[in-house]
């Protein structure tokens, strides 16, 4: 386990709010409305929409910034980049006071099970934790146009003053899910695990007007059988998840099952060396 990052209060904190959508989203801009009471926020996001971008970065081209002004924001910087790029280039070179959280989001739609390893959203907040920085990463489960980021921004905000307070991980991912339903409908919270996410990979063939073909990728979330304590399952349910995804992906058990497996090959390796 990580050490716990604990504030005695809200206010005075420094927060970085990043998402996948573009500088322009709804959902960055609700939180921008409701977390800057609770101290300085700096907002570095990308130039467009970056979803599906993962934790790629950019390597091979330059990476183009604009500072801009926004209402409520102390600092704000256009990143021609993925949200990952967002996060490293704000931490690392941009901001010259430490940051005490990272928000990315709200994101237009759902980042449950699977969902996170693609998801440019979860990404950023991930790389806020590798950069020593808690993070949460926050999703509206709604791909539909116009929804209204109030509640899921309100919510943010009280869940990151209870969990200041009690201690967040430094070394875990917090990934929130919420229904998009009024807040009279959603029956409640659950901590909860990555549940199945998979998709039916459509790829569409069609030609340019120059006769090149290309492939459009399509493709609706498959009916798959949850854990009861899944993170799809509950916002399946109408209620918020909350789940803590930490970076080691290890597989501890199957490391003692391979040391077995391959002793004869370590005790050749062993010997030779002697």
């Amino acid at each position: 386990m990580g050490e716990n990052y604990r504030t005695g209060g809200c206010l005075g904190m420094k927060i970085l709010l990043t998402n996948d959508d573009g500088i322009n989203a709804g959902g960055i801009r609700a939180l921008v409305k409701e977390l800057s009471t609770l101290g300085d926020l700096y907002l570095v996001a990308p130039d467009r929409e970056r979803s599906g971008t993962g934790h790629s970065i950019t390597v091979f081209e330059p990476i183009i910034t604009q500072r801009i002004e926004i209402d409520g924001v102390k600092a704000a910087w256009i990143v021609r980049g993925t949200p990952v790029d967002c996060v490293k280039l704000a931490v690392g070179k941009l901001l010259a006071e430490k940051i005490d959280l990272v928000v990315s989001g709200i994101n237009h739609g759902p980042n449950l099970g699977t969902d996170v390893l693609y998801s440019g959203t979860v990404s950023a907040a991930a790389e806020g934790v590798i950069m020593g920085v808690p993070s949460i990463a926050v999703s509206l489960n709604s791909y539909k146009d116009n929804m209204d980021f109030d509640f899921p921004a309100r919510f943010t905000r009280s869940f990151i003053k209870t969990v200041m307070r009690h201690g967040i991980d430094q070394k875990t991912v917090v990934n929130i899910n919420i229904p998009p339903l009024p807040p009279k409908e959603i029956k409640g919270i659950r901590i909860t695990r990555l549940g199945v996410r998979n998709y039916d990979n459509l790829f569409e063939e069609r030609q340019d007007p120059h006769g090149n073909t290309y492939y459009w990728l399509g493709g609706g979330v498959r009916n798959e059988e949850q854990e009861k304590d899944s993170d799809v399952l509950a916002v399946e349910e109408n209620y918020i998840s909350i789940t803590p995804i930490h970076l080691d992906l290890t597989d501890y058990v199957l490391i003692e099952e391979y040391k077995h497996v391959f002793r004869r090959y370590l005790d050749f390796f062993d010997g030779d060396k002697a």
